[in-house]
């Protein structure tokens, strides 16, 4: 931890050379995936742990009637991978002080805040769209309104006006949880390897019980008149909450089988990637705002997420 003129910072970061990891790399898919899961893996990479580790529970992913599973690393995964506890937490005071104060402690927060003033956000809701998001605080400089995060893809600085709006109290207090460091043994090597091969396969044991890319397919067909009769605001939420979310799960899914198992989860990464692949033909079909027949790429999708849990079953058995 450093503070030097008035910045404290967890791990000394510089945002003009910070190096996100592969996961966040601009040959992937879904570059970014959800605010959170984005967070969680660029604080991991950070402090210098392996993120892939605690992202095995997408393979319990399932389509909860109008929408896929919000993935995000389980809280419980963390603690006993890397010795991370992650709370819930008051925010009854000023949120920068309270930020600057766990900071010097070595500890962080994760905090919502309105991407309207987050400047990473510049192609899409910067100073268009008020959007709530989440950000996990690698620094601050109270006197200097200068904050630095992670979101989305990397790490970040807002400052000036952006930190006056971003800190201005909403209507409601903002969701704020506290990240430990110290909740047990930092895991490394062949050892966090085993631990996450036991997570993955726990995770994998409580997996939807029937197919839930068929039952996309279904909802998807009923859904798609209203979308062609809908504007384009009412795509890009749809497409956000089920076609995305389904891609952007699966792709790191598979990278994390690769990183798991090796060759030995070849089979199972492959599929996943047919189903990533699938997404994104999906999200271009809708994006032409055109009437056409989803069955036979989530047919296809659909056999592939079964080949991927059942070679992911014998692989870990």
């Amino acid at each position: 931890m450093s503070g030097g003129t008035g910045l404290i910072s967890l791990f000394g970061l510089d945002p003009q050379a910070y190096e996100p990891h592969p996961l966040h790399a601009p040959d992937r898919v879904y570059r970014e995936t959800n605010c959170y899961a984005d967070v969680i893996i660029e604080l991991l990479h950070a402090r210098g742990d392996e993120p892939l580790a605690a992202l095995g529970c997408v393979v319990r992913m399932d389509f909860e009637g109008d929408q896929w599973t919000f993935f995000k690393p389980w809280p419980q995964d963390l603690e006993r991978l890397y010795g991370i506890d992650i709370h819930e937490m008051q925010p009854y005071r000023p949120l920068p002080e309270q930020i600057a104060e766990q900071l010097r402690l070595g500890r962080t927060l994760i905090v919502e805040l309105d991407s309207w003033w987050l400047p990473d956000t510049a192609a899409t809701s910067y100073r268009r769209e008020h959007v709530k998001t989440s950000v996990a605080v690698e620094a601050i400089d109270i006197e200097g309104r200068r904050l630095r995060y992670f979101h989305n893809a990397g790490y970040f600085e807002l400052e000036g006006e952006d930190y006056r709006g971003a800190f201005t109290p909403p209507t409601l207090p903002p969701y704020v949880e506290l990240v430990r460091f110290d909740a047990g043994p930092r895991l490394t090597g062949d050892e966090l390897r085993r631990a996450a091969r036991e997570v993955t396969a726990h995770h994998l044991a409580r997996r939807p019980k029937a197919n839930p890319v068929q039952r996309f397919g279904e909802a998807l067909a009923a859904a798609l008149p209203a979308l062609l009769e809908g504007d384009a605001e009412d795509y890009h939420r749809y497409a956000f909450a089920t076609v995305r979310m389904l891609g952007s799960g699966f792709e790191v899914g598979a990278a994390h089988v690769d990183w798991l198992l090796g060759p030995q989860g070849t089979e199972a990464s492959q599929a996943m990637a047919r189903i990533v692949e699938g997404s994104k033909l999906l999200s271009l079909k809708l994006a032409r705002r055109r009437a056409f027949d989803p069955e036979p790429i989530v047919s296809g999708m659909a056999a592939d997420w079964e080949l991927a849990m059942t070679t992911l079953d014998a692989a870990l058995a």
